[in-house]
């Protein structure tokens, strides 16, 4: 295994261009497992930790350009009002010294189902920047996953960076593990409030071949709100609204069966997962309103 170590991005670049099949390596946390259980064995690794571009962000006016390599710590630190889903997911990802060297670049370069960050990004409606010596790319975030643990990279290109649209209303997530820290999610859903557009978004992690949303369930939920004026009043959602919004994002699962968990136990803890994070967000929505009307 040779391993390369471009000091800039146009090296890395052009190293990846010369090597297409190179792997690379950041914060390590995904590609390290693989290779110390022997489940891989690349040709060529691209160190990328001398690019300090990767790790660092942009807040603008209306969205975050977020590095490939920012840590989930510092997105937690630094980013909690721009990105609450995906600090609140970067919450659950492994232990503190995993948190400190992982990023978003590796969960979508890895593209696994049951990576942290999927649900949030999906969620909030993303872009991925990736770039080779051909030029610059965004793919939106709908377009991303395209298959177990596939992408709609091409072989020469790195991701460079996430812009994510700053959070306009609350957003959550939960995750179901069989233990409290340093955990492969058996099940993940993200939802986000979009009051501008009056829109739902939701993610959903390692209950399908890939990261997906609950379409359905977001039509239905956007559909009721606007049809019952809940986005004016900020009146309680009825528990109908609720159960049926629930029900359609479970029906959104595709899961299987294996240790973590049976793909009947997913489906249900969706669903649960669903009801609750929507109760969270409409009533951190409520609760901006009503302050809003006091001042």
């Amino acid at each position: 295994m040779d391993f390369l170590r471009p000091a800039s991005w146009e090296e890395a670049l052009a190293a990846k261009a010369e090597h297409p099949t190179a792997v690379p390596i950041a914060g390590g946390t995904d590609v390290m497992v693989e290779i110390n259980f022997d489940h891989r064995r690349p040709e060529y690794l691209l160190d990328l930790n001398r690019i300090g571009d990767l790790s660092e962000w942009e807040v603008g006016e209306k969205t975050v350009r977020l590095g490939a390599s920012v840590s989930y710590t510092k997105i937690m630190e630094n980013l909690r009002t721009e990105l609450p889903g995906l600090a609140l997911a970067s919450h659950t990802v492994a232990s503190p010294q995993i948190r400190n060297r992982g990023g978003v670049g590796g969960n979508l370069g890895t593209a696994s189902p049951a990576g942290d960050a999927h649900p949030a990004l999906l969620s909030s409606g993303c872009e991925v920047e990736v770039e080779s010596v051909r030029g610059v790319r965004m793919i939106p975030i709908d377009d991303f996953y395209v298959g177990v643990k596939r992408n709609a990279m091409e072989p020469d290109e790195l991701i460079r960076a996430v812009h994510l649209p700053k959070a306009d209303g609350p957003q959550q997530f939960s995750k179901v593990g069989t233990r409290n820290a340093m955990v492969i999610a058996v099940c993940a859903f993200g939802i986000a409030l979009h009051p501008e557009t009056r829109t739902v978004r939701t993610g959903i992690g390692s209950a399908a071949p890939t990261p997906v949303r609950a379409r359905e369930a977001e039509d239905f939920l956007t559909a009721a709100l606007e049809e019952g004026g809940f986005w004016e009043s900020g009146a309680p959602i009825p528990p109908s609204v609720a159960k049926q919004f629930a029900q359609l994002a479970s029906g959104a699962c595709n899961p299987i069966d294996d240790v973590r968990g049976s793909a009947k136990y997913r489906r249900h803890a969706v669903g649960i997962m669903a009801r609750r994070t929507l109760g969270w967000t409409w009533e951190s929505y409520r609760g901006n309103e009503r302050s809003a009307q006091c001042a």
